[in-house]
């Protein structure tokens, strides 16, 4: 099946993994750096990957939109549940709530955008992009988690 999927173009990869590198590299230093550099770094990529799910969800949102023709339910629902795991990131009482959220929100484009591709609501190369990239992004994403939960346990 993977050699029926379409090739994904240079600037996918290059667009699609640049900005997700940022979530394995802040665990890395989260993971390594004295504090409190990895406090800092948590906040900042809780504020990037949320940026981008949110952008993802309009995304979504701009890739429904068809002439004069009414979106169909499925691309409208996901944008909205990406959206709002992305703002709730963004409000969340607590930075494990947000990485946790965010990681439910990339889990989800690695799920939904390989349906959406077989099914015309987005780019047929989505279907082999996502969830490789989507588990870059998830490295980084439960690597804070562990480490925010490593250091908020009781000894």
């Amino acid at each position: 099946m993977a050699d029926t999927l379409p090739r994904i173009p240079l600037t996918s990869l290059i667009f699609g993994y640049g900005p997700i590198l940022p979530l394995p590299i802040a665990a890395l230093m989260a993971w390594t750096l004295p504090p409190p550099v990895p406090t800092v770094v948590m906040w900042l990529a809780i504020w990037w990957a949320a940026s981008i799910l949110i952008f993802l969800a309009g995304v979504r949102r701009g890739r429904s939109f068809r002439g004069d023709e009414e979106a169909r339910a499925a691309p409208l629902i996901a944008m909205v549940w990406l959206f709002l795991l992305g703002a709730g990131a963004l409000v969340s009482p607590t930075p494990l709530m947000s990485l946790v959220l965010l990681a439910i929100g990339y889990a989800s484009v690695a799920i939904l955008d390989p349906i959406a591709a077989r099914r015309g609501e987005a780019p047929p190369h989505f279907a082999r992009l996502r969830p490789p990239q989507m588990g870059v992004a998830l490295i980084g994403l439960i690597g804070l988690i562990v480490h925010h939960a490593t250091l908020t346990m009781p000894v």
